[in-house]
């Protein structure tokens, strides 16, 4: 048997330990493994390269991914995914391992569609937003990042009175700014699921202020709008001094924490598993303290939840 891998989409820490357990795993087993460069255009131009044991040593630490990722509109097309399907038929390949996000899956469906070969997913994104996995890998990693960075903008904000407004990922969702918030001790968390009002905001932040709490960190999802305007109607309809800082592309990268190696190997080694086992069409994920898998169809056409509890849970705890 000969599988290959590949990591699409956003870059996410842990990627690298995910590509480590596949090969340790399924060497031992027979399974000759070799790696997509480049993403799905790698596939589309047949960049590859074979992967054994010890080419796959000293990665389990670094943040993104060794095999490069790049983002390939083509692979959307007929034309794209036949190239796609020529480099698998001219490779040998008798499956194939997808690491990434929904849109990586969405991929991996239709080239499963198109020659018939079975593809298994392994939920890797910073956004968490896969359904079918109570976490991706990487998540916890950028959880972190911006939790480190928040309690360093928060020494400076107490010791100015200042209200922060901190802009974390989240183009489209914002389970990343929801567990951030929480675990940040946000006063305010913006979402793009659920609507808010500026003079709302402003309200809160003069209630905070009236209850003795000098400073507010308000974390933002990129993805509800431009956070300058919030910034500015604050300072517009308020005393209150406000700063804005966004961590952007910061959060990708780094070292992947613990959980995030954990989750890798659970989720690399199960991807081998369901491929000698004959699955086809399979995404794996976390349920619980459970390893599962999904039929990436459901996870393809499935839109994950927003936890509101947690988002509940934080306003409560603001005060």
């Amino acid at each position: 048997m000969k599988i290959g891998v590949v990591t699409s989409g956003g870059d996410a820490p842990g990627m690298n330990a995910a590509i480590r357990a596949v090969v340790r795993y399924a060497i031992p087993r027979g399974v000759d493994v070799v790696g997509v460069k480049r993403g799905y255009y790698g596939l589309t131009i047949n960049q590859i390269r074979p992967l054994n044991l010890r080419s796959v040593g000293g990665i389990i630490h670094l943040g993104g991914t060794f095999l490069k990722s790049v983002r390939c509109p083509e692979f959307r097309t007929p034309k794209g995914l036949e190239k796609g399907r020529e480099t698998i038929l001219k490779n040998g390949l008798d499956g194939l391992i997808v690491i990434g996000g929904d849109g990586s899956f969405r991929g991996a469906l239709a080239l499963q569609t198109a020659i018939e070969i079975p593809v298994i997913g392994i939920p890797a994104t910073i956004d968490n937003d896969v359904t079918g996995t109570d976490e991706t890998i990487g998540f916890d990693t950028a959880v972190n990042t911006a939790l480190q960075a928040i309690d360093k903008i928060r020494d400076t904000a107490q010791s100015h009175g200042r209200v922060f407004v901190v802009e974390v990922m989240g183009r489209d969702r914002g389970f990343l700014a929801v567990s951030i918030g929480l675990t940040a001790g946000a006063g305010v968390i913006l979402i793009p699921e659920i609507k808010f009002n500026l003079d709302s905001i402003c309200q809160k932040l003069k209630l905070y202020d009236e209850w003795g709490k000098t400073t507010t960190i308000i974390v933002a999802a990129e993805g509800i709008g431009d956070t300058y305007n919030v910034v500015d109607h604050i300072r517009t309809h308020t005393r209150f001094e406000v700063r804005h800082t966004i961590l952007g592309h910061v959060q990708r990268g780094g070292s992947p924490t613990a959980r995030s190696r954990l989750i890798a190997n659970l989720f690399g080694t199960r991807a081998v598993e369901l491929l000698l086992d004959g699955a086809q069409s399979k995404m794996v994920g976390l349920k619980g303290d459970t390893i599962i898998s999904k039929d990436l169809e459901y996870v393809c056409r499935v839109k994950k939840r927003i936890d509101r509890r947690m988002y509940k849970l934080a306003e409560e705890l603001a005060i």
